[in-house]
């Protein structure tokens, strides 16, 4: 194992499952060269952030062994600080990131700022964690994790909250870094840049495969499998009915041609099992609509003043928004001014200086999903989503509902707490569907999502006929999307 090129990490025929009847891994083996940049690819809920667990340490296998070569550190970025940590200043949170005293921190934390965008900001090292906006908070994780320069670096959604110049500034980095990195992430564009092999996680048969080549071409090599893999299921489809037919023929005929149809019964059983098991893996969430709260009319949201961060200091400036019904509009400015704070307090009606029309009913979508109650079921929040579009409990619909955004099976009786972050994304956007908001406030909601779903909540969001803010990082979601008007905060 040793030299430039051994196996950093090796799983031999690894299962893993979240209590009972959750399999996760089944008797996966895979393994990662030293040096090698790889991505975790698989749909929401496969298990990416699990492998993850399992490298570092915070999963044990039920089965199987895992291989870390000797004296490799690793450091993974979170995806969100704990709670105590957010008490500390910059400095001390960075400090935790090592065993021992680092006495030129200070010097450290400037060079890994700047490759995560975050600086020109005074006394950086003095402010208290929680003094950052959401955006800035996943800056910092993503440079507490760089700033380790470890052996394998494990990147868990690192562009979420990213603008375009921060996600150019850590691919450069990335390009550049020397070690081992794996990533989760639905960024395409991203990814390609330097990724040579995916990790290809299925969701149905708990295996993991593994694929060399960058990201697009992998992405176009399973695609071409998959048509494979129709095309032969579709002639084995044709000749299974064949024989079928033939043995219902020849059946009826007695004598010696009824051994026959037997045999021609045999054979088409024969090719059943021949069908290979289609990746059923890359689904994407079928259209959907939102409906708009019906008869609503006049202004539904009026803005008269706002309350912003600018250089570290409360600010209040003068605004003038009326928002009517099918009206769309983008809140922008950079990451730090207020922008998930205000769109909060605009939500939960506690923004001085704003007004929602009375009898409006609200949709609020957050990039933490903290509008959700994780200890719910999926089926609890749907009904009382439904409760609250005002529509008898139906669960027929409400499985419909549910199974368009993937939510199908014993999933909707699984605790929100317990599914994957793109899982309650989802399950957030099947809300909202039987909510039917006459006002609607998105936070980011294109984080942790899988990007094949993206054109398509793009689509549901153009077509939104009641009032609509929303705030995000991803110039090509906003490019899908009507915008009627935009409030620029740093302006």
């Amino acid at each position: 194992m040793a030299g430039n090129n051994g196996v950093i990490v090796r799983f031999d025929n690894v299962s893993f499952e979240y209590g009972v009847n959750k399999p996760i891994l089944q008797e996966v083996s895979f393994g990662i060269r030293r040096g090698a940049k790889m991505t975790i690819m698989g749909q929401n809920g496969a298990g990416k952030s699990t492998l993850f667990g399992l490298i570092t340490g915070l999963h044990k296998p039920e089965d199987g062994d895992i291989y870390i070569s000797d004296r490799a550190s690793i450091a993974i970025s979170r995806q969100v600080i704990p709670r105590p940590e957010l008490e500390l200043t910059v400095r001390e949170f960075f400090q935790k990131c090592f065993d021992k005293k680092v006495y030129d921190i200070d010097v450290k934390i400037d060079e890994v700022l700047e490759v995560v965008h975050l600086r020109g900001h005074e006394k950086v090292h003095d402010r208290i964690m929680k003094t950052f906006s959401g955006g800035q908070q996943a800056r910092l994780l993503l440079a507490s994790a760089l700033i380790q320069n470890p052996d394998i670096l494990l990147l868990d959604e690192p562009t979420n909250n990213l603008d375009h110049a921060g996600i150019d500034h850590l691919t450069k980095f990335l390009v550049d870094y020397k070690k081992t990195v794996v990533v989760i992430s639905h960024d395409a564009e991203f990814l390609n840049a330097f990724t040579e092999g995916v990790l290809y996680l299925d969701i149905y048969t708990r295996k993991v495969e593994q694929y060399t080549g960058n990201y697009f071409n992998v992405v176009k090599e399973i695609k071409a499998r998959v048509e494979k893999e129709q095309m032969k299921n579709a002639q084995l489809e044709k000749n299974i009915q064949a024989k079928k037919d033939k043995s219902n023929e020849f059946a009826h005929k007695g004598g010696r041609l009824r051994l026959v149809a037997k045999r021609m019964r045999e054979l088409a059983e024969e090719m059943e099992e021949e069908k290979v098991d289609v990746r059923k893996e890359d689904k994407t969430i079928r259209a959907f609509t939102i409906p708009a709260q019906p008869d609503q009319i006049g202004d539904l949201l009026t803005i008269t003043e706002l309350t912003i961060m600018k250089n570290h200091k409360v600010k209040k400036i003068k605004a003038n928004v009326k928002l009517k019904k099918n009206q769309h509009l983008l809140l922008k400015g950079p990451n730090g001014i207020g922008k998930s704070t205000l769109l909060e307090h605009l939500a939960r009606a506690t923004a001085e200086g704003a007004k929602i029309k009375e009898g409006v009913r609200v949709g609020y979508y957050r990039q933490d999903f903290s509008t959700l109650n994780f200890e719910d079921t999926v089926y609890k929040s749907l009904a009382e989503g439904m409760e609250i579009g005002g529509l008898k409990l139906d669960e027929q619909h409400m499985r419909a509902v549910a199974a368009s955004f993937l939510i199908t099976g014993d999933m909707i009786y699984t605790k929100i707490g317990s599914l994957s972050e793109g899982q309650k994304g989802l399950v957030a956007f099947a809300r909202l569907v039987l909510e039917k908001p006459g006002l609607l406030f998105l936070d980011e909601p294109t984080n942790h999502i899988n990007f094949r779903h993206l054109p398509v909540i793009a689509k549901a969001l153009d077509e939104y006929k009641g009032a609509m803010v929303i705030v995000s990082h991803v110039p090509e979601f906003l490019a899908q999307i009507r915008i009627d008007d935009t409030l620029d905060l740093d302006k």
